[in-house]
């Protein structure tokens, strides 16, 4: 199986294709039901990992490792992963897009922030100069076998945002994203200058970014949509109130008789189905 080519071609049929954020094992053991494919944001990945903003923390052995496990686990899932700016200079760029590759990801987001860094939905972003990326992006292009690639940028002055969108769009990449981009007019626009090259649209709650239905992300043109937090922001809600109400009851857990809430079976099964998929991965290597 050719993990890139199995996304390039979803991308390419009708519809827009949701990549569902995880942050973790448990959090994707719960969306893989429900989803098809995974999305690890930087954001996520530094939340759980590190317990810190998403501003450059990231070590890539630390994100290969992931990526591993949940290979892993989950064989026939697209694995979209978030490499930030390459994590320094175009060798280390695509030295992790290879490792990635190798590790069976589907395909990797490389922005155009240079350090320091931070979420694309955060103010205060600084971009390298373009013709620089462009250098780096074409270095992991090059690099890749079959891994599927997103051009990313970050700008944020609607003038530049369509200069590098339609810069990136004259590149190899198979799909461009602006992120952070702020209303349903800068969709529109920045579709236009793509042509025919595949679009991606970042949500996550809170950001800069306009609610958008996945019926009015195709109705827009766009190809692809990344929800990078809806896990990590549930399990934030539902933790702060299990946590208080345990503190309200004076310790005393739960009842999972009535199956309202989750307990030990409930949680074992779930991670029993991921034990089950193991026996499709070797089938499922990439060549």
């Amino acid at each position: 199986m050719r993990y890139g080519q199995a996304l390039r071609d979803e991308i390419a049929a009708e519809g827009t294709t949701p990549l569902i954020g995880v942050h973790d094992m448990y959090s994707a053991s719960l969306a893989a039901p429900h989803y098809n494919g995974f999305f690890v944001s930087g954001f996520g990945f530094a939340a759980s990992h590190y317990g810190l903003p998403d501003i450059g923390f990231i070590a890539w052995p630390d994100m290969v490792a992931f990526a591993e496990r949940l290979r892993g686990a989950f064989p026939r899932h697209h694995l979209l992963v978030d490499i930030d700016d390459g994590y320094g200079d175009p060798e280390v760029a695509c030295h992790v897009a290879r490792r990635l590759e190798r590790a069976g990801a589907t395909g990797v987001i490389l922005e155009d922030q240079k350090r320091p860094r931070r979420c694309g939905h955060a103010d205060g972003k600084l971009l390298l100069p373009l013709e620089e990326y462009l250098e780096k992006l074409a270095a992991v292009l090059a690099a890749r076998t079959d891994l599927l690639v997103v051009a990313r940028t970050d700008a944020t002055q609607e003038d530049d945002i369509l200069r590098r969108a339609a810069a990136l769009a004259a590149t190899d990449a198979d799909v461009v994203l602006v992120d952070g981009v702020r209303s349903v007019e800068a969709i529109r626009r920045i579709r236009t200058v793509l042509g025919d090259k595949p679009l991606l649209f970042n949500q996550i709650a809170g950001g800069k970014s306009p609610r958008l239905s996945l019926t009015e992300l195709t109705a827009l043109g766009v190809d692809a949509a990344i929800y990078s937090t809806p896990c990590l922001f549930a399990a934030h809600r539902a933790m702060q109130t299990a946590l208080a109400e345990l503190k309200c009851a004076d310790g005393r857990l739960p009842d999972t008789g009535d199956g309202g809430e989750i307990g030990v079976k409930e949680a074992t099964e779930l991670l029993a189905r991921n034990l089950g998929r193991s026996h499709l991965v070797r089938e499922a290597v990439p060549v």
